[in-house]
C-alpha cells in the first residue's frame, strides 16, 4: 500500500516581535517592514513560501502590526494615481504584494515565545503538516531551501529542520543540533536532540537550525506540555527536542544541511550587508552601484 503524505500549502510566517534592535527606526514601524533594497523584508519570506508552492499564508502579528496587513492588501488609491500616470512597472509592483497568495493574520497577544507564536496557528492549520518560516532569515531565491525540505518531509514524514554549521564562537546565538548521517542520503540527516543557545563547550555540534521549519501537527500537542524555558518563553525548540528524542508522537526529526545564501535581518550589521548584495546583484541596479561600491571601498571616492 502507498504512503501517500498529504501536500503541505500552508505557510506560516511569526511576526509579532518588537524589533527592539532596530530601535527608534521601528518604534512605530514593524521590523518585518523595513526595507531590503525595494522591498519589505517579509516580502521575500513570502515569496519565498510561494515558490516552494505554498499558497496559504498566516502570519501571527501583534500591536502595531497593522503595516503588514496593509502591505498585502490592495491600495486603490495608489493604484489609480498610478494608472493616471501612466506608470505601469510601479503599478505591477505595488499590486505584485497584493496577489501572491492567500493571507490570513492572528495576533499572538502576549509574547510567549516562538513556540507559543506557533501554538497560535493550529486552529488555522488543523491536522496538516505546515512550514514555518522566520522573517528574519532570508534565503536567496537561487537556493531554494524550502522546496527541498518539503521533498524530505514527503519521505520520511515528521518534521524537518534547516540547518548551517555555524563558527564555534556563534553557536550560542542558535538552536544547535545532535545529527546523525543517514546511508545513501547526500544533504540530509536524522536529528537526535536539540539544545536552545548552548555555550560553546556544551553544544552537540556546529550546527546551527535557521529558520525554516516543516512541522508535523502533533507540534501542537508536545508545544502545549511544555514549560516556558529559555527567556521564559516557550521554545519551539524545547518540543522539537521531546519529537527528536522519541519521547513524544510525531517525529522523526530529520535536517537538511543548507550551504546556499541566508541574510540575517535581524542583526544590523547583516541586514546592511543582505542590502549591498541584492543591489549589487540587481540587473537594473548592480553595475552603476558596483563601481561606486569599489571607488569607496578603495577610497577613489571625490570629496
Amino acid at each position: 500500500m502507498t504512503d501517500v503524505r498529504p501536500r503541505i500549502t500552508k505557510a506560516v510566517v511569526p511576526a509579532a516581535g518588537l524589533g527592539t534592535r532596530f530601535l527608534p527606526a521601528t518604534k512605530a514601524t514593524p521590523k518585518e517592514m523595513l526595507p531590503v533594497v525595494d522591498k519589505p523584508a517579509i516580502q521575500y519570506v513570502v515569496e519565498e513560501a510561494v515558490s516552494a508552492g505554498l499558497s496559504d499564508v498566516l502570519m501571527i502579528t501583534g500591536r502595531n502590526k497593522r503595516a503588514l496587513e496593509d502591505h498585502f492588501d490592495r491600495n486603490y488609491e495608489l493604484e489609480e494615481a498610478l494608472v493616471r500616470k501612466g506608470d505601469a512597472s510601479r503599478l505591477a509592483s505595488v499590486q505584485e504584494s497584493a496577489e501572491l497568495a492567500t493571507m490570513h493574520y492572528v495576533r499572538q497577544g502576549t509574547p510567549k515565545g516562538l513556540g507559543h507564536a506557533v501554538l497560535c496557528a493550529q486552529p488555522h492549520v488543523g491536522d496538516q503538516p505546515f512550514a514555518v518560516l522566520l522573517g528574519d532569515d532570508l534565503i536567496d531565491p537561487r537556493d531554494p531551501l524550502l522546496s527541498a525540505m518539503i521533498d524530505v518531509q514527503g519521505r520520511f514524514g515528521g518534521n524537518v529542520l534547516a540547518l548551517m554549521e555555524v563558527p564555534a564562537e556563534q553557536i550560542h546565538l542558535y538552536g544547535c543540533a545532535a545529527i546523525e548521517a543517514i546511508e545513501g542520503e547526500d544533504g540530509v540527516v536524522r536529528v537526535t536532540d536539540l539544545v536552545e543557545k548552548p555555550a560553546t563547550d556544551d553544544a552537540p555540534s556546529r550546527f546551527a537550525v535557521i529558520g525554516r521549519y516543516v512541522l508535523d501537527p502533533a507540534v501542537f500537542d508536545v508545544l502545549k506540555q511544555t514549560p516556558p524555558g529559555r527567556g521564559e518563553e516557550i521554545q519551539l525548540t524545547d518540543a522539537l527536542r521531546e519529537l527528536a528524542r522519541g519521547s513524544a508522537p510525531g517525529g522523526p526529526v530529520h535536517g537538511v544541511l543548507f550551504t546556499g545564501r541566508r541574510y540575517d535581518t535581524g542583526d544590523r550589521g547583516d541586514y546592511l550587508r543582505a542590502i549591498v548584495r541584492l543591489a549589487a546583484e540587481r540587473e537594473d541596479l548592480g553595475p552603476d552601484f558596483r563601481a561606486w561600491l569599489r571607488d569607496y571601498v578603495t577610497g577613489d571616492m571625490q570629496e
